[in-house]
């Protein structure tokens, strides 16, 4: 038996062919067996890449309805500031009995306050809701504090001293004496002045709501983006 064994032995090294045993194993089971092993991590970047896509197109979808929404508001609270302009002009213009420059007064007092209140609104209250740096108390004061400036207080004394200068141009009121300008001015318009207050009611109201409203958007959009994230 043992020589038969030998001569098998022989035979099958002669031919070329290894007996498989207790020796390494062929390459071909090698690469079988690596194939059905644990998956790479290329394989998971592809499976994670569609659910990485999913959340940053809802932290967009986010961001861009908040960024809408304040930008309406924003929109919205200067063309109430172009209408206080607006009604400043023409309370100032009647005092003063002025009727020239009509348009330029008008356009004047229409674009300028818009723009300043837009432009503040950006600076004090957006951009610091987007830092993180005031709370909902100190959004609501600046909120209502641009309302009263830029929305009331600005239109105002742009329209009184355009007019104003426009009245000692054209002679249409009584020249003021000298070193008293601005206290003949204030009394002769006292009636129009008490009137602003309506629009700087109406502003403030505005102000306080705006600056709720935007600071309620910015914290539920901001808990949205991290819940996802």
């Amino acid at each position: 038996m043992a020589a038969l064994r030998r001569e098998a032995g022989v035979d099958l090294r002669d031919t070329g062919v290894v007996p498989v045993g207790a020796g390494e194993a062929p390459k071909d089971i090698k690469m079988a067996t690596n194939a059905h092993g644990p998956p790479s991590p290329l394989g998971d970047a592809k499976l994670r890449r569609p659910m990485v896509i999913e959340i940053i197109e809802k932290k967009f979808e986010y961001l861009k309805k908040e960024k809408t929404l304040n930008i309406d508001g924003t929109v919205f609270f200067g063309t109430i500031s172009g209408f206080s302009g607006i009604l400043a002009n023409f309370l100032f213009r009647h005092c003063f009995k002025v009727k020239h420059d009509a348009l330029k007064t008008y356009a004047s007092l229409t674009t300028l306050p818009f723009l300043s209140t837009v432009v503040a609104y950006k600076l004090l209250v957006t951009d610091g809701l987007y830092s993180g740096n005031i709370s909902q108390e100190n959004c609501v004061l600046r909120s209502s504090l641009v309302g009263i400036v830029c929305g009331v207080l600005y239109p105002t004394a742009l329209a009184f001293s355009k007019n104003g200068r426009l009245a000692v141009k054209y002679h249409t009121v009584p020249l003021p004496p000298k070193g008293r300008v601005i206290l003949y001015w204030l009394l002769l318009c006292q009636t129009e002045i008490k009137a602003m207050t309506i629009p700087l009611v109406f502003q403030t109201v505005f102000g306080i709501f705006n600056g709720l409203r935007h600071y309620a958007i910015f914290e539920s959009t901001l808990e949205k983006t991290v819940h996802e994230g």
